[in-house]
């Protein structure tokens, strides 16, 4: 019986041949304007197969033309210029000059010149107490950059990986986007094919711990969680779910594929109370000691490959050998996931080495998983380390062991972001460190902050009985800020999924350094921890510790030009310049232009399923005119269906203050095709479904909070399917401003923002179950935000909420944050008073900067002072 067929992708290797120039030994193809590819073969044997960089070098052809010299070509397009002498590639033979006045004169690449390009990302940060080296992306700042595709393997029609044809030849691909670094990004996937769709449920809390657990122990970790009201929507169980004591004849037990039933001794059901209570499972495998006599699977295994099981010999794991990856998913992986188990954990720590030279198996596992995870119309996904250019295809990274210190927490947020330079944007990191270092519940606190603000939050720890990341293992203060921001997470799942949507669709990851907004602002790049998250945030991780006096941690930061508000802390800035944020504990900067729209699950305390949330809270930020979106699919295919995807537009109008929510709609034809070809998409619009013909994913009828961070004494008009709606108001007790923080609660003046929940127990105006009855608004005010909630809408009808022109947001109370910075210093009591005494006279205010200056105050808590001074003017 011959086996199974190998999954396969969709490709379209071959050029239009109106984009190619041809002569002996040489192949030059102008993929875009900006994207050449540049083949030499002294046999003239160019290659045509898919890579597995390089699947559809089929493109619209641009506009370019080419001159013949005599002894040269000239190949010009609207970005670059390439001169070649037509013989084998040389330094001398070969370049390519990027037009635009990008620099002086670096903007020119010769062939053998290493490119100084700004980094992609790496295979593994295993080990890494630090940054480590990265590999290339196709950005730089003089404007070129190389990706080398001479060794890589090529895909056959079989699904299987094929050597080149032997011999001296060049295939590179380069980029001349210049400074244009998101279309630099683009081309690159024009050319290998998009980042996918990722579920929904991906976009939550992962829970991982190195442990033995066993079903009870870990059903008594679920109840725990869930009455701590800390949300997870995914299980990651790592090596022990399967056998690892075996008899030493068939060696260790690193690699397995059979339940220790000793430990859970029934798999369907545990699978299935996880799938109750919400979250999705995966499971870890080291595949390299391939399928031995012991495991479940072997017969089966051996039968498929025509094998006799009595030797009892173990069948070697060979990502070269089509039969036996075919037998090895078939019966080693599907009986699992047909037992409930979602996705696999690949963890391939065994080299790039293989039978066949150049055939890595970490790509063949990644490629292969993901595509087989997509079987039955389900949605693909896999969790595993990078494997070079094209991995991106692959979601989730995994980013493996990094040593538990503030090094490792420093690097994390530069590597994140700088792996979109490589297209790589779902990086999984061991938020709080896997490995040796020593507990420090501050550092492990800022690194679940990191987490929020990453593409995949994913708590992991080392098989140590005092290394865990529960919440409730650290000091109480900790304890509440982790599970602040841990149901945090799950809050953002709606505005992430239409990042999600977004970043498969527009080919922009979640998280980008800040020179793709601004490449050409030279502060831009020398903020590389900060990054742009999602469509307009900017997010600043605290990767430093307290200082011992002020209780703040200080963070460099670049402000673009314009106003930003941060939506933790409440505090509102003037952009164009480099500025010294501080933070306390429970704050991180997350900071919002104005004109921000942002959907977020309006619960305090989030399910653990991240579901088409009945609630949802839109967080304004006027200023300008603002746009955002929900968009919500069914959870099946690739994603790209649009009959299978609601979107509910939200557009802020400056100009009459008013945040329109429109009907839900799906589309009613689409040709988009798999994420494994392209992400072009037509579509049409359906009539916007009723309370009755809602899309069977999205609740029929919701609640909206509507979260305006304008003067609390605006009295908002709401009008739902055009019909006004009577408000019914609540009013918070009065507090006094400026002495609320020293005299009452100092967090609520340090945590003034939407974003910042209610303390652990709490939950806040609009985010309660305490709902309006159905036509009818209620109306809550704080001294920064007004918050409006209707309930028991329809999906099909629109709201409107009205706050009248000129809305902006509330001007800070500046001596109350002052004053709550100073109630928080460990220092003098008087010094303290006589430093605010300083800070708030009526002094201008550089007669009372110098004055502070002069005053023997600890240099953070004076750094402390004037963040909230010189916020803005």
């Amino acid at each position: 019986m011959s086996p199974a067929p190998l999954p396969r992708l969709a490709t379209h290797p071959v050029a239009d041949p109106a984009a190619v120039v041809r002569g002996p030994g040489f192949r030059l193809t102008v993929l875009t304007d900006g994207l050449l590819r540049l083949e030499h073969a002294a046999d003239d044997a160019v290659e045509d197969r898919p890579s597995t960089l390089a699947l559809h070098r089929r493109q619209p052809v641009p506009d370019f033309r080419v001159e013949d010299t005599g002894t040269h070509l000239v190949l010009t397009t609207s970005r670059l210029r390439l001169t070649y002498d037509r013989g084998p590639f040389t330094p001398s033979g070969l370049m390519v000059e990027v037009l635009g006045g990008v620099s002086s004169y670096h903007s020119v690449w010769r062939y053998g010149e290493p490119p100084e390009d700004l980094g992609g990302t790496a295979r593994t940060l295993d080990g890494a107490d630090g940054a480590v080296p990265l590999e290339p992306g196709v950005v730089s700042r003089r404007g070129y950059a190389v990706l080398d595709d001479s060794a890589t393997p090529l895909l056959g029609d079989d699904g299987s990986l094929e050597p080149r044809v032997p011999g001296d030849r060049q295939d590179l691909y380069v980029f001349a986007y210049g400074l244009d670094h998101v279309e630099a990004v683009r081309a690159l996937y024009a050319l290998s094919g998009p980042q996918p769709v990722l579920p929904r449920w991906a976009l939550g809390n992962w829970w991982s711990r190195y442990h033995r657990y066993d079903a009870e122990e870990y059903a008594a970790l679920l109840d725990r969680f869930a009455s701590e009201g800390v949300p997870f929507s995914v299980a990651v169980l790592d090596m022990d779910w399967h056998l690892t004591d075996v008899d030493p004849r068939y060696g260790s037990g690193w690699t397995g594929y059979t339940w220790d039933r000793a430990l859970f001794p029934d798999p369907p059901a545990f699978l299935a109370d996880l799938h109750r209570r919400g979250l999705r499972v995966t499971l870890n495998v080291h595949p390299a000691d391939g399928i031995r006599a012991y495991e479940d699977a072997y017969a089966a295994v051996c039968a498929a490959l025509g094998r006799d099981p009595a030797d009892g010999e173990p069948v070697a794991f060979d990502v070269t050998d089509p039969a036996f990856l075919a037998a090895y998913l078939e019966h080693a992986h599907h009986p699992r996931e047909e037992e409930g188990v979602d996705f696999w954990w690949l963890d391939w720590q065994s080299g790039p080495y293989s039978r066949r030279a150049g055939v890595d198996p970490l790509w063949v596992l990644n490629h292969l998983h993901f595509l087989d995870s997509g079987r039955d119309d389900r949605r693909p996904l896999t969790f595993s380390r990078y494997a070079g250019p094209g991995s991106h295809r692959y979601p989730v990274g995994f980013s493996g062991d990094t040593v538990v210190s503030w090094a490792s927490l420093a690097f994390q947020p530069e590597f994140t972001a700088r792996a979109a330079n490589i297209g790589y944007g779902w990086w999984s990191h061991d938020i709080g460190g896997h490995m040796f270092g020593a507990k420090d519940d501050e550092l492990a606190t800022r690194w679940v902050q990191l987490g929020v603000v990453s593409p995949v939050l994913r708590l992991h720890s080392s098989a140590n009985p005092f290394m865990t990341k529960e919440p409730w293992a650290f000091g109480r203060a900790e304890q509440e800020v982790q599970t602040r921001w841990l149901r945090l997470r799950h809050r953002l799942v709606p505005w992430l999924h239409a990042m999600n949507h977004r970043a498969a669709r527009e080919g922009v990851p979640l998280v980008t350094p800040l020179y793709h907004g601004w490449p050409h602002e030279r502060a831009a790049y020398r903020h590389p921890a900060q990054a742009r998250f999602g469509d307009g945030l900017l997010v600043a991780p605290v990767v430093t510790p307290l200082d011992p006096v002020s209780r703040t941690a200080a963070v460099d930061v670049w402000l673009p030009p314009g106003t930003w508000v941060d939506l933790v802390s409440g505090q509102v800035y003037d952009g164009g310049r480099e500025a010294v944020l501080h933070r306390h504990l429970p704050a991180a900067p997350v900071l919002a232009p104005l004109g921000t729209v942002l959907p977020l699950d309006a619960a305090a305390v989030p399910a653990d399923d991240p579901v088409p949330p009945s609630h949802v809270e839109v967080v304004v930020v006027p200023g300008a005119d603002g746009l955002g979106e929900l968009v919500e699919d069914d959870g099946s295919g690739d994603g790209l269906d649009e009959t299978l995807t609601a979107r509910t537009p939200l557009t802020w109008d400056q100009a009459t203050g008013t945040l329109r929510i429109g009907a839900a709609r799906t589309g009613t034809s689409t040709d988009a095709t798999s994420t494994a070809t392209t992400t072009d998409a037509t579509s049409t619009v359906a009539d916007p479904p009723t309370a009755t013909t809602a899309p069977p994913w999205l609740p029929a009828r919701r609640a909206w909070t509507v979260t305006l961070l304008v003067d609390p004494g605006r009295v908002p008009e709401v009008r739902v399917a055009g019909t006004a709606v009577p408000l019914d108001e609540v009013r918070p007790p009065a507090v006094t401003p400026g002495r609320a923080a020293a005299e009452h609660r100092p967090a609520d003046v340090l945590l003034a923002g939407p974003l910042a929940l209610p303390w652990v127990g709490g939950a806040g105006p609009g985010q309660g179950d305490d709902l309006p009855p159905a036509g009818a608004a209620r109306v809550t005010r704080t001294a920064h935000l007004v918050r409006v909630t209707v309930a028991e809408v329809p999906v099909g009808q629109e709201v409107e909420v009205v706050v009248g022109p000129q809305a902006r947001p509330a001007a800070d109370d500046v001596r109350a944050r002052l004053v709550a910075v100073l109630d928080a210093a460990r220092s003098d009591y008087e010094e303290k008073a006589h430093a605010l005494q300083v800070a708030t006279s009526g002094a201008p205010l550089h007669v009372r900067l110098g004055h502070l200056a002069a005053l023997d105050l600890p240099a953070a808590l004076r750094g402390a002072l004037e963040d909230v001074l010189l916020a803005a003017g």
